[in-house]
């Protein structure tokens, strides 16, 4: 049962770890993304 209990934190703890992860990468992209479009702008 202890086993279990360890083996469903851990899963939890790792989730959490991943979202946060997910989130950071989606943050970049869409700054990356606005620079692009930034650049694209003033070379009108």
């Amino acid at each position: 049962m202890r086993k279990l209990i360890a083996c469903a934190a851990l899963a939890g703890t790792l989730m959490i770890a991943a979202c946060n992860t997910v989130e950071g990468v989606g943050r970049d992209v869409s700054s990356a993304g606005d620079t692009v479009a930034g650049a694209a702008e003033k070379s009108k």
